[in-house]
């Protein structure tokens, strides 16, 4: 392979960067050139992604790149995934896009399932009902009369609407459109009815492209305001999720992996959906991969709770995560555990002080300063991975042996330790910069570097250390585990059902 360079822009809910990638010798190489802050800002008690400002960061990235590096061949973007912006005919952008985590979701998912059965939305999308899915988004803008959706052209996700904004190319690539709750993953392509349900018209989205597909070239303007060459911009893995189980380091089958970030993404990958009762009851969901491949997972609220944390201690002084880990190995086992998907987690004031809240109504002592609540945390999800890996070996055509954590939280040696007495299966852990290197890997595919998915991944393999941690059986675990289940039926039962 002669020397290639690809630049990948990777943004996630705290953060974004931009990230270089050096293809050379059969192995990958990262440099980070700029990164940046990233989070919703609050107007009039709604939450937004301020997208001129995430522009403004790209752009930067692309001088760093322009100024530092030898030519790139190509580039192109990844982020979370739902959110979406309006645009009128000429582009304009119809406002700044609605912030996932908005409260106004919640009411708009139960207006549209009491006109939209439960079971079809699921038989006809194989997505997991989470309320700030893009259809329920929809809803909200729709049970608010907002002009902005009537005076809209064009829908484009969060992905699609920055690499527009670099490339001047309206694209809806596949693996991010699937987030929506509007694409039939059997197809492949809009779930027209559903869409009908919603009022939209067809023209408001474009036909989904798959990714590892050029798209077009940076823009003219944009390059000579950044110092940029002509660069070809690909339609990657578009859903940061996507992106990094493409830089799964994983050969054969029998695996599952953890995407660990401010969510945990926990599933396998299969060549079709898996759309039945038993995984609607179960709350799985089938989004769409790289390489006509779907990602049977279910989302799990991972770092986020930690992240939280930190960010109200460091308002008293700073801590980093480093010191955490530390803490929590020192903490005593085993004290409280918290279902990390319980609703007040989802955006609390004072997260700590939710993390108490949860645990006084359960009734378990709750734990006090930053090492019993770290590893109260750690502890929890670990479990919760047992939980949901446990469900999707019950659906799974085959028994999952070892568990694949990658993303920033595989840097976490607690976690990747509970993660595997507690589940009794082997984990690897790395790499870190999975979502970059999966949104690299869809650009090689694009310029035809490597041939095929299973290339990229030996790729991967070669190219980064890992890390394994093997089970060691304990009871301790398997007590805890069956008092984490009991806690998280009581914290979900009924007011008044706590049986």
């Amino acid at each position: 392979m002669s020397e290639r360079h690809l630049l990948a822009f990777d943004i996630g809910a705290e953060s974004g960067r931009a990230i270089a990638g050096r293809l050379a010798e059969g192995r990958i190489t990262l440099r980070e050139l700029h990164r940046f802050s990233n989070g919703p800002i609050s107007l009039f008690g709604r939450l937004h992604w301020d997208v001129y400002a995430l522009l403004e960061e790209l752009k930067k990235g692309l001088a760093v790149c322009a100024a530092e590096l030898p030519p790139v061949q190509c580039l192109a973007v990844d982020t979370w995934g739902v959110d979406f912006g309006l645009q009128a005919a000429d582009g304009t952008l119809l406002g700044l896009p609605f912030a996932y985590r908005d409260p106004r979701n919640i009411p708009a998912m139960e207006a549209f399932l009491a006109r939209i059965p439960q079971d079809r939305l699921y038989e006809r999308t194989g997505i997991q009902l989470l309320p700030f899915n893009s259809i329920f988004q929809i809803q909200a803008l729709k049970d608010h009369n907002a002009p902005l959706l009537a005076a809209a052209e064009r829908l484009l996700f969060m992905p699609d609407l920055l690499t527009y904004l670099l490339s001047g190319v309206p694209i809806n690539e596949t693996t991010i459109s699937s987030t929506s709750q509007m694409i039939d993953p059997r197809t492949r392509d809009w779930a027209g009815d559903l869409l009908a349900d919603l009022g939209l018209p067809p023209s408001l989205l474009q036909q989904p492209i798959e990714p590892g597909n050029l798209i077009g070239s940076l823009h003219p303007r944009v390059a000579r305001e950044t110092g940029m060459k002509t660069v070809a911009v690909a339609a990657t893995a578009g859903h940061d999720t996507a992106a990094a189980v493409a830089a799964v380091p994983a050969q054969g089958g029998r695996w599952a992996y953890i995407s660990s970030g401010t969510w945990s993404l926990v599933g396998i990958e299969r060549p079709t959906p898996l759309v039945t009762a038993r995984t609607a009851a179960l709350n799985f969901t089938n989004e769409l991969g790289i390489a006509k491949t779907v990602r049977f997972l279910k989302n799990v609220a991972g770092m986020w709770l930690l992240q939280q944390c930190r960010r109200r201690w460091n308002a008293e002084a700073p801590v980093g995560y480093d010191d955490l880990k530390r803490l929590a190995e020192a903490a005593p086992a085993f004290r409280a555990f918290v279902d990390p998907d319980a609703p007040e987690f989802l955006n609390p004031e004072d997260m700590p002080e939710a993390i108490r809240g949860f645990c006084l109504r359960t009734g378990q002592a709750p734990p006090e300063g930053h090492g019993p609540i770290t590893r109260c945390v750690l502890e929890s999800l670990a479990l919760k991975y047992r939980a949901v890996l446990d469900d999707l070996a019950s659906v799974a055509p085959e028994p999952i042996e070892r568990v694949h954590i990658i993303g920033g939280g595989s840097q976490n040696w607690v976690l990747n330790r509970f993660a595997a007495d507690a589940t009794g299966r082997t984990v690897v852990a790395g790499p870190v910069e999975a979502t970059a290197l999966g949104n690299i890997l869809g650009q090689a595919l694009a310029l035809g570097l490597v041939g095929s998915l299973e290339e990229a991944r030996r790729l991967v393999a070669a190219s980064f250390r890992l890390e394994t941690y093997e089970p060691r059986p304990s009871s301790a675990w398997d007590e805890a585990y069956a008092r984490f289940r009991q806690i998280v039926r009581h914290a979900s039962a009924p007011a008044g059902d706590t049986a």
